[in-house]
């Protein structure tokens, strides 16, 4: 379910007493990965979960050497690359990407997602405003080529990690290790303060 039906009575204090009365942080280690051998994605928010019908935000990771399906929809994405090196092809256009940049997907776009490592995971924070789309009947989404059951010649054996990214282990690095670092912020005249 991507939105929540508009029928019966709609009382606004109750909405926001239900809306008010739900956990405003969504436990990575509690929502299950789901997918295929070469891409898993684990959702944070769908309208379901009922604290939201605008967005749609998802984690997905790419196994070593994995390929996602191609196809096209109607709304927009934006992908956070979070780790890993990849690639999108666009209606036939290839753009790499690594971590830290941001990969946008725009409206009636056929695209597909490859991790460019044959050794290491990619993983990127996806959001989109996709139930708003299908809200308005905008359905036109197709596959052309479905995801492989099989996984890549160098994923065997992968499982999505239960991490979130190997920068909380170097956060947590930072804190405990580096209690000497000096920090010196640039003014707008370019002097250090």
């Amino acid at each position: 379910m991507f939105v929540r039906g508009i029928e019966g009575q709609y009382n606004l204090t109750q909405e926001l007493n239900r809306l008010r009365s739900l956990p405003r942080v969504r436990k990575g280690s509690e929502t299950p990965f789901s997918g295929y051998p070469q891409m898993y994605n684990r959702d944070y928010l769908i309208p379901a979960h009922g604290l939201g019908q605008t967005l749609h935000i998802h984690l997905e990771e790419y196994a070593p050497g994995g390929v996602s399906q191609k196809h096209g929809h109607v709304n927009e994405a934006v992908f956070y690359i979070l780790d890993g090196i990849g690639a999108e092809v666009h209606d036939g256009v290839r753009y790499e990407w690594e971590a830290g940049d941001i990969a946008i997907v725009h409206n009636n776009c056929v695209h597909q997602h490859f991790n460019r490592s044959t050794e290491k995971p990619a993983r990127c924070l996806v959001m989109k405003t996709k139930p708003m789309y299908l809200f308005m009947n905008l359905l036109f989404q197709r596959t052309i080529i479905p995801f492989s059951h099989e996984p890549s010649p160098t994923g065997v054996g992968f499982v999505p990690r239960e991490d979130p990214s190997p920068f909380d282990h170097q956060h947590d690095h930072d804190h405990h290790h580096d209690d000497h670092a000096h920090v010196h912020f640039e003014t707008v005249e370019g002097t250090k303060a």
